[in-house]
């Protein structure tokens, strides 16, 4: 095999690995932001479990978060909580970079 095609099959692999990382996280982004909305509208234990499970598989609607962010300003605003798009989407960013930190750590 040569070096080219060596490096080849380690970008491979390490784009693999991106992007089961990036699944990984953002399952458990919308677990945590699911959690986070769940407790704005007044939900704990069992009932925000399964709110936040409902985020995640909101996210199976469409690529990328829009589906997401749709779901989740769609409950907030049902249940009069009043967050900005911004924070939302902030809130979004913030829970991403906390994934990406515990799926890491986690080894």
């Amino acid at each position: 095999m040569s070096s080219f095609d060596k490096r080849e099959e380690g970008f491979e692999k390490k784009f693999a690995h991106d992007e089961e990382l990036l699944f990984k996280a953002s399952a458990r982004r919308n677990k945590l932001l699911g959690l986070w909305a769940a407790e704005k509208m007044g939900k704990s234990g069992d009932e925000a479990e399964a709110y936040a499970k409902s985020v995640v598989v909101a996210d199976l609607e469409e690529a990328g978060d829009e589906d997401v962010f749709r779901k989740i300003r769609a409950d907030l605003d049902g249940a009069g909580v009043q967050q900005s798009d911004h924070q939302i989407r902030r809130t979004m960013e913030e829970l991403l970079e906390k994934a990406v930190a515990e799926i890491k750590s986690k080894g």
